[in-house]
């Protein structure tokens, strides 16, 4: 009888891994660091569910490459704050390929204990450089005290309330990148109502309909 694990790992294309690093190339320590990541997300998959099970057939790029992706729209950025970080998406991905950037770290606000339990693991397993916050997000601001360069979020909260949390850092000089859906019209028209922004929107790489809203000031109304 097959390991309960198994399934998950049929999932895994090949050619999908093949074009998310075509799309999102990184070194073969990188991907060595991403292959020991995803085998231990597939294994945690099968009691904590870290990513929509229909989305293990596209895993490299709807989740790797998606984050990847946002290396470079901030190639300079080495301190990283990424809210919300559940499954490690993007920070987990970032951690990989910031392991062999002098001074590269992320830090993985995740309130969820069981997340945060996975998030450590992964940092252990891969070796990547980050530092796992249980905690609400708003209760890390303080906590965090070194500079930081991006915020980043995916799949976490509409786009004002992602402001809000980000705006402590942004205020300090970072910029904000989060991952969006076909619907960021919609959210920047909710939050202008509320913070004064000049967003710049980048269409996702990976294709479909996802977008990525880039903030370089944050202003209350």
């Amino acid at each position: 009888m097959a390991q309960a694990s198994r399934p998950a790992e049929l999932m895994i294309s090949a050619d999908d891994k093949a074009a998310a690093l075509a799309l999102t190339p990184v070194t073969p320590e990188t991907k060595a660091r991403l292959d020991r990541y995803v085998a231990l997300l597939l294994e945690w998959q099968a009691k904590t569910n870290l990513v929509a099970p229909s989305t293990l057939s596209t895993l490299w790029t709807r989740h790797i490459s998606d984050s990847l992706q946002l290396l470079k729209l901030a190639p300079s950025a080495k301190s990283w704050v990424d809210l919300g970080s559940g499954g490690g998406f993007p920070g987990i991905v970032l951690a990989c390929a910031l392991a062999e950037t002098p001074g590269g770290h992320v830090h993985l606000i995740e309130r969820i204990a069981k997340k945060a339990a996975f998030l450590r693991e992964a940092i252990r397993v891969t070796g990547a450089p980050g530092t796992v916050h249980l905690a609400d997000i708003g209760d890390t601001v303080d906590r965090i005290r070194a500079p930081i360069d991006c915020v980043t979020a995916r799949a976490l909260a509409p786009l004002h309330q992602l402001i809000g949390f980000a705006e402590p850092w942004v205020k300090k000089g970072a910029k904000a990148l989060f991952l969006k859906g076909q619907d960021v019209e919609a959210e920047l028209t909710e939050a202008t109502k509320y913070w004064k922004i000049e967003p710049k929107l980048h269409s996702s790489r990976t294709g479909g309909h996802g977008w990525i809203v880039e903030l370089g000031s944050i202003e209350r109304r």
